[in-house]
């Protein structure tokens, strides 16, 4: 296969795929520049409903914080307990999550200074539904499991149009030219230069977003695969309680001792409760060389003995868990802080973009052809 054979298929895939899934990409892309300061905007709106919390002293034991939000569950036998995520700032509530038979995911928002409940999301707000349209409109397209893989194959058929961008682009001849727009040429060329440009530009950022997001929606295949190119060793089993009749949990400040003897030093971030008799208690801790907000380092206790089942070290991670944890700050935007999440609401628009100029070129597409004036003069030139 010649070098120019081989450049007219890429550039065939790279035209097709771009007009196949251009429409899924720009839902995907305008969604995901939606929802980068999704937090900000729902915590800025949940502060002027709730207030602000002013530090008082140190924070109320854990338990009495549960106990507050568990009495107004106590005539819903059904609601369970199933996390806790604490402030991250002095001037942030405790986050308690309930589920029950309506409603699996209802968070109570807890002053962690008085113990008064500020509010929950049983009634959201129009800025919480808001978004959490967007959200599933993102991720699944709002077609639920079906869409889950939509999305996902439309994630690894980007990154393959990325790719084929990155060939076809007129650079690797002369760099000055895979950057200039001519704007005062004919808005054909315009409209190529733009593409190439922005193309060019956004092209490591698109890779990043749209491959972690097929990963993540193809976990159960794409996990077992990146254990196996980083030759590292998969995760053991779930750990689980060892269940013993009429025998209740722990008492968690006890559960909590143990946590912080095995990583000392390390900040409590959550915790995920028990469903099931057989499920451990999981507390997820943030050591102090670790970058990442809630942390990735995990503790396993026995429910019911109060055993330490496993540890996970977030500075000790193979390289595997490593990877898979580089995937939340690489899509989110975080691992540059703010300028890089500004960044990713622009990259957000570059499908759009890249759709918009590319449906021109294919609409134009003859005016790249020579034309017989074209031949003439190449023809002049030669004699």
């Amino acid at each position: 296969m010649t070098s120019k054979t081989l450049r007219n298929f890429v550039f065939a895939l790279h035209r097709y795929i771009g007009l196949g899934v251009g429409l899924f990409a720009i839902i995907i892309g305008l969604t995901g520049s939606l929802l980068v300061f999704h937090t900000e905007i729902t915590d800025f709106q949940r502060h002027r409903q709730m207030g602000t919390i002013t530090p008082q002293g140190e924070p109320l034991p854990i338990e009495m914080l549960l106990n507050t939000v568990k009495s107004t569950y106590a005539n819903q036998p059904d609601a369970l307990l199933q996390m806790l995520y604490l402030p991250a700032k002095p001037s942030e509530p405790a986050n308690v999550v309930y589920g029950t038979k309506e409603n699996d995911w209802i968070e109570n928002y807890v002053n962690p200074y008085t113990g008064a409940i500020l509010g929950n999301t049983l009634e959201p707000d129009p800025v919480q539904r808001f978004f959490k349209i967007v959200y599933k409109l993102h991720y699944a397209l709002l077609a639920g499991n079906i869409g889950l893989k939509v999305v996902g194959i439309v994630g690894l058929l980007i990154c393959i149009l990325t790719i084929t961008g990155v060939v076809l682009w007129p650079g690797w001849r002369k760099l000055i030219a895979g950057f200039k727009i001519k704007w005062n040429a004919h808005p054909k060329r315009v409209n190529f230069d733009i593409h190439k440009v922005v193309g060019i530009v956004a092209v490591v950022f698109l890779l990043f977003t749209f491959f972690t997001g097929f990963c993540w929606n193809f976990y159960e295949f794409t996990k077992p695969l990146i254990y196996a190119v980083t030759f590292s060793s998969k995760q053991a089993a779930q750990p689980v309680s060892q269940v013993i009749s009429n025998q209740s949990r722990l008492k968690l400040k006890d559960q909590l001792n143990t946590v912080q003897a095995v990583l000392p030093g390390a900040m409590l971030r959550s915790i995920y409760f028990p469903v099931k008799p057989e499920d451990a208690l999981r507390f997820r801790m943030k050591l102090p060389q670790e970058d990442v907000e809630y942390g990735n380092s995990n503790v396993y206790l026995d429910q019911y003995t109060g055993k330490v089942l496993r540890v996970d070290n977030g500075l000790k991670l193979s390289l595997g868990d490593r990877v898979l944890n580089s995937f939340v700050p690489l899509h989110y935007g975080t691992f540059g802080g703010l300028p890089t999440r500004i960044l990713y609401v622009f990259v957000g628009l570059a499908p759009l973009i890249l759709f918009v100029t590319g449906f021109v070129m294919y609409w134009y597409r003859d005016w790249t052809k020579p034309s017989r004036r074209d031949h003439v003069i190449e023809l002049s030139h030669k004699l």
